[in-house]
């Protein structure tokens, strides 16, 4: 239950600041930023303004890193009566004044945040001193101070524009989080060299129409795909999974036309398009502090994908079987990745992530690590790629010699692998379902990791 403060409470608690700030010039005679929330009404702190206050915190520290910027001291209070935290650096004040305003005045939300400079004798950093304009005010954009002054406006319109600027705010980091983190796996699983019969920094591996600048370009395209599925798992994380799996489905064909534009019309993602968007779309439905638990990602990614496998391919017939995927279902019964993202993605979860991390333990860079990740991947799974260019046969014959390989050497040497790549090229093959597994491998990895 959230916590109402009394104003006595809240008379206390800047008695409270008053004596930290002083307590810490002694101990620091520099400049001091204290960071505190402007939250109207009784309640101020709870789980959303937690989150808001997390957000400046990490806006300041981007603008201090990108400054090279180290505090002296840092710490850090959360309380009923709102949240605090105090940096000391040897630095101008003016100059950190400045750093302060750029946030404030940045982000739609900076204007719930209070980032004060003090100097070590107390007195304040005004804004005024950089010719810059006062605060607006929440609702109406004139003057804080004279709204404030005025009570031009109810706390309840206070409390309601906070709501929304958190909201939004927390959405729109989450959104573009997922998106860079999406186009990062990408990149990483083209860049992963040498794949056998892919693209990689290599050759064009078995494909003549694409190479690794056409995966950039499509990658590149796709940055607004992935941050618009974060943004409807998160409008839609109240609804069944399945309703938020249905609003994908228009995002993910203009995806399509995107890449497709973006590579002269040359089918560089499609299977990415499917699996990823579906991943931003469940770290949307889920909370920011889940997102590090591959299991729970991936058990909400299934819940979205119930049902897909028979609502897609039960009613084909010969003659409505149009792709490669329908007729591969009809024959053989093989869901390829829509039967793999309805179970959970196993061939991600049992083999290629844990392929993936152990061999970042033992040592290996995450390229090398990634190598043997695709080989296991190509193991789990009835890739239709590999299968479309030559024959179920010998896609199972494949699956046979890698498992014998792997099971004498986890990690393959490179010269191992790159025999490997002349003779799936010498043949024609790519497995290209495994290689979309394997970005699938590298996006939970960093979410695991931070890395």
């Amino acid at each position: 239950m959230e916590h109402h403060v009394t104003l006595t409470e809240m008379l206390d608690a800047r008695e409270r600041r008053a004596f930290r700030q002083q307590k810490l010039f002694a101990q620091y005679p520099m400049p001091m930023i204290c960071f505190t929330m402007n939250i109207a009404g009784p309640v101020k702190n709870n789980p959303l303004i937690q989150k808001g206050f997390e957000l400046g915190k990490q806006y300041l520290k981007e603008q201090l890193d990108s400054l090279k910027i180290i505090p002296a001291y840092f710490m850090e209070v959360n309380e009923p009566t709102g949240n605090e935290a105090y940096y000391l650096i040897s630095a101008d004040a003016l100059f950190i004044k400045r750093i302060t305003c750029s946030i404030e005045d940045g982000f739609e939300i900076g204007r719930l945040f209070d980032m004060d400079v003090l100097k070590p004798d107390g007195e304040k950093a005004e804004r005024s001193r950089l010719g810059l304009m006062p605060r607006p005010c929440l609702i109406c954009g004139g003057p804080a101070v004279d709204c404030a002054r005025s009570r031009a406006h109810t706390v309840e319109q206070l409390q309601a524009k906070t709501t929304r600027l958190l909201l939004n705010a927390i959405e729109k980091e989450d959104a573009m989080f997922a998106a860079r983190l999406a186009c990062r796996s990408l990149l990483y699983e083209v860049c992963t060299t040498p794949k056998p019969g892919l693209v990689d920094r290599d050759g064009n591996g078995s494909h003549k129409d694409m190479d690794i600048f056409t995966f950039m370009d499509s990658s590149s395209a796709l940055w607004p795909y992935f941050e618009t599925c974060t943004r409807i798992g998160r409008q839609t994380a109240t609804q069944p999974p399945k309703y938020t799996f249905e609003q994908l489905r228009f995002a993910g064909r203009k995806a399509e036309a995107d890449m497709l534009s973006a590579t002269n019309q040359v089918n560089t993602h499609k299977g990415a398009i499917f699996s990823m968007g579906i991943l931003c779309a469940a770290l949307g439905r889920l909370p920011r502090e889940q997102w590090r638990f591959s299991d729970v990602i991936l058990k909400e990614c299934a819940a979205m994908a119930k049902g897909l496998v028979a609502a897609d391919f039960d009613k084909l017939t010969e003659e409505t079987a149009i792709t490669t995927g329908q007729k591969l279902y009809l024959r053989y019964h093989i869901s390829g990745v829509r039967g793999q993202m309805e179970e959970g993605l196993p061939a991600v979860r049992d083999v290629g992530l844990p392929v993936l991390k152990e061999g970042i333990a033992r040592g290996l860079s995450i390229n090398d690590a990634g190598c043997s990740a695709l080989l296991a991947l190509i193991t789990a799974t009835a890739d239709t790629n590999l299968i479309a260019r030559s024959s179920l046969f010998t896609q199972q014959e494949i699956v046979a010699r890698i498992k014998k390989l792997l099971s004498e050497s986890p990690y393959p040497d490179k010269r191992t692998l790159y025999q490997l790549d002349s003779e799936f090229v010498r043949e024609n093959l790519s497995p290209g379902g495994s290689a979309d597994l394997l970005a699938v491998c590298y996006f939970l990895y960093f979410l695991e990791s931070g890395a």
